[in-house]
């Protein structure tokens, strides 16, 4: 960790996990009238139109700097953000929260073998069996809601597809992250992913306004506590952590989201799903201690 850094990363990480919980909650309320996709679309807009004063006043310089290749990997991963909401957003109309949120969290599987491969980072001890109790604890959640009959195939491939495409973001993320502020990155990549959301949802005609104010105010507040303070702290964390722990640390929210879901939606969680949260809390406290 970097010694000057004002904010300490694992801080970083746990705001991030708490304000990205909250997301699961506030779509699943949304859901009852709005589309997955324009929900998707919204969130990521509200997110950009809120940053771009800040972006264009204070990181413009550092945007018309950037190389050719630099906004390739920008739109890309972008665009791999895009297929993240709109596949996992999408998965939480088929299944139930803590299923979805569990499924959705197995991307360091996919981080960890990327950041090998890639980027020959070395995974520590401390992170492979960190992994392998966590990733077991996230999949019992997730298999905790199969003799109800809401865990359902497509639900289940729609959060791993989710996992898989948001895997692919933090990769790109850890690279661009190594030499551009925060604002400079997250400003561009959410503009793309909320540009080409909404294309994905005006394209076959879902309807992408005349929502009740309350649904607005959702999705205000899905732009700003999921999206503005938690990725964006997941963003931040990925200058000074490594990529397969920071996704790793993302396995907190299934605990979060379900806690939520039971206050919020009354979806209990049964006795299966609370030994796979202690499962996930231990495999992260495990992981960081070589950090």
């Amino acid at each position: 960790m970097n010694k000057n850094t004002p904010l300490p990363p694992h801080f970083a990480l746990f705001v991030g996990v708490l304000a990205a919980s909250t997301a699961s909650p506030l779509i699943r309320l949304l859901q009852t009238e709005v589309n997955s996709l324009a929900i998707a679309a919204w969130r990521l807009t509200m997110a950009s139109a809120i940053l771009a004063p800040l972006a264009l006043t204070t990181r413009r310089g550092e945007l018309v700097r950037l190389a050719g290749k630099d906004w390739l990997l920008m739109l890309s991963s972008g665009l791999m953000l895009a297929v993240h909401f709109a596949t996992w957003i999408s998965s939480l109309a088929y299944t139930s929260v803590a299923a979805s949120v569990a499924l959705v969290s197995t991307s360091p599987l996919f981080v960890g073998l990327g950041s090998f491969l890639l980027f020959k980072e070395r995974l520590s001890r401390a992170l492979i069996v960190g992994m392998i109790i966590a990733i077991p604890g996230s999949i019992v959640i997730g298999l905790a809601d199969w003799g109800h009959g809401s865990h359902r195939l497509a639900g289940d491939l729609l959060a791993l597809a989710g996992a898989l495409s948001v895997a692919i973001y933090f990769l790109i993320g850890r690279r661009l992250r190594a030499r551009l502020s925060l604002v400079a990155y997250i400003f561009p990549v959410y503009a793309t992913a909320a540009l080409a959301l909404m294309l994905m949802a005006a394209l076959p005609g879902i309807p992408l306004g005349g929502y009740q104010a309350l649904n607005w105010l959702w999705l205000l507040l899905l732009a700003l506590g999921p999206q503005i303070i938690g990725h964006s702290s997941l963003n931040w964390a990925l200058r000074h952590l490594p990529a397969t722990y920071v996704t790793l640390a993302v396995l907190g929210e299934p605990i979060g989201s379900s806690i939520l879901a039971w206050l919020i939606l009354k979806e209990v969680p049964g006795v299966i799903t609370v030994i796979g949260g202690v499962l996930v809390l231990t495999g992260i406290v495990v992981a960081g201690r070589d950090r």
